[in-house]
């Protein structure tokens, strides 16, 4: 029989994992290093990629909890975690950017549809090796050039090293 102890202990290694994955999503370093690697006399636009690459990774570990937890009791619990905390990191920058632009945004509904897109994207592609090769072509697209190598170099880079990096932690990670 579970004791409250035990559902306290459940609970806080949950948050835990959630906090440590909603940090890891905000970090920008890894984002900041791929950009800074983008050619300076590319055609891409680095502002674009830069954006796009945050959002992608946001839901890549949104994504990787749920892939890599399928049958794990944790994962609703996990997922609900790190989706409140980023729907909350949305809410400001909301409002902050729409104060700047001067309309109404909604950058918790950018991150849903960018996710519908990745995920559309895989189920048209069943047939894929991983997924990384369905992320890539359409990483670039949303940048603005579905044939652009280094976008889609640079898409498929950081969903391996952030899924690769969410797999990892939850193998170590003690969630019950």
């Amino acid at each position: 029989m579970e004791t409250i102890k035990d559902t306290a202990d459940k609970k806080s290694g949950i948050e835990q994992a959630g906090e440590d994955l909603f940090n890891f999503a905000i970090d920008r370093e890894d984002v900041k290093w791929l950009v800074s690697r983008l050619e300076t006399d590319d055609d891409i636009k680095r502002g674009k990629v830069e954006y796009e690459l945050q959002i992608l990774k946001i839901i890549s570990i949104g994504w990787s909890i749920s892939y890599f937890l399928k049958d794990h009791p944790a994962k609703i619990t996990l997922a609900e975690f790190y989706w409140r905390a980023i729907h909350e990191l949305s809410e400001g920058i909301s409002a902050s950017a729409g104060l700047m632009a001067g309309q109404e945004i909604d950058y918790f509904q950018t991150l849903k549809d960018r996710l519908n897109i990745y995920v559309n994207a895989m189920a048209r592609k069943p047939d894929a090796s991983e997924p990384a090769a369905v992320i890539g072509p359409e990483f670039a697209e949303i940048c603005g050039d579905v044939h652009d190598m280094l976008a889609v170099l640079t898409g498929t880079r950081l969903f391996k090293a952030t899924i690769g990096s969410v797999k990892e932690y939850l193998e170590t990670v003690p969630l019950m």
